[in-house]
């Protein structure tokens, strides 16, 4: 059974093809703003100007006919650009006469990178750009046990890029500056139980530069301090939920340093930390159509009157009816 997805939610547009076993091909086209953050508007007519010549480019190399399910990110993200992908995904499932899935982005994150690291049933920590959260399951449900109060950890990468004068996106920007940093900044460090939050350490890290503390050392001390309380509350989740299993997902999951501090505090624990390939970790069109397969095969279709898109979609929404 082979499955297509379309990813686009914010700024990525993807269109990945799954089968049971493997990933067959991945095709992105990106929406990358001249200058600031991502405009919606602006990223959606990017999305609707490119996703004719994607879709080309995908049944240039995958032949149409294989096809067995049509699937797209249904929410969470910015309206305007769900719903370009949820109207090309509509044609396509009525052209090809094939059933339609639309997916929760979040879960979709999780269950790629449970399949391709082989996680059981690990606690989750997903880090993105416009969340951040630390999620487990519990029964038929995924549960939200810790979250940002604010902004994403990507959102805040990028806010603090952006202060100064580099393009998005902003945290591989960050994370390349923060191996050459020298000297550590205290930042605010904000944890309340399992939920963190991340704005006011973006003001103050912006007032430390302001101030001519060099980029280098913004960085360093803005990942240290981040990346430190997304590890405290991890912890705290697994040993709340007695879990011995640590998954990492999301964009900024790529993060080098991160993945550095969540293995030592599991090797602590005699936990076993997973985070599938790179490739994976943003958001792409693979993620989008592995979870459609999963659901499909698990008896889910979503039919035309059910496929408007939900842009503020939380993951405990979805039943899960699979290991």
């Amino acid at each position: 059974m082979i499955s297509l997805g379309i990813e686009g939610t914010a700024w990525s547009l993807s269109i990945g093809v799954v089968d049971e076993k493997e990933v067959l091909l991945i095709e992105n086209d990106p929406y990358i703003p001249k200058e600031g953050g991502i405009h919606p508007r602006e990223a959606a007519q990017h999305h609707s100007e490119r996703i004719g010549k994607l879709v080309k480019s995908v049944f240039s190399k995958i032949e149409p006919d294989k096809i067995d399910v049509v699937s797209f990110s249904q929410g969470p993200g910015m309206g305007p650009c769900l719903r370009i992908v949820a109207t090309a995904a509509r044609v396509l499932s009525l052209k090809l006469k094939k059933p339609l899935v639309g997916v929760n982005h979040c879960l979709a994150h999780l269950e790629v990178g449970r399949w391709k690291t082989g996680a059981k049933n690990p606690v989750t920590l997903y880090v993105s750009g416009g969340n951040s959260q630390v999620i487990a399951r519990r029964g038929k449900r995924y549960r939200v046990f810790g979250e940002t109060l604010d902004i994403g950890i990507g959102n805040a990468l990028d806010k603090l890029a952006r202060h100064m004068g580099l393009k998005h996106p902003g945290g591989p920007k960050i994370e390349k500056l923060a191996r050459n940093g020298k000297r550590y900044y205290e930042l605010p460090y904000v944890v309340k139980g399992m939920d963190f939050s991340f704005s006011g350490m973006v003001t103050a890290a912006q007032k430390l530069y302001d101030r001519g503390v060099s980029k280098e050392d913004v960085a360093f001390s803005f990942q240290e301090t981040a990346f430190a309380m997304l590890a405290e509350v991890s912890e705290r989740a697994m040993a709340y939920l007695d879990r011995d299993e640590l998954l990492l997902v999301g964009g900024v999951g790529a993060n080098s340093r991160l993945k550095e501090m969540l293995e030592v505090m599991c090797k602590d624990r005699n936990a076993r930390f997973y985070s599938p390939p790179t490739e994976l970790m943003g958001d792409n069109g693979a993620m989008i159509a592995y979870l459609a397969l999963l659901m499909f095969k698990h008896g889910y279709v979503t039919k035309l009157k059910d496929s408007t898109v939900k842009p503020d979609f939380r993951i405990e929404d979805v039943d899960v009816n699979w290991d």
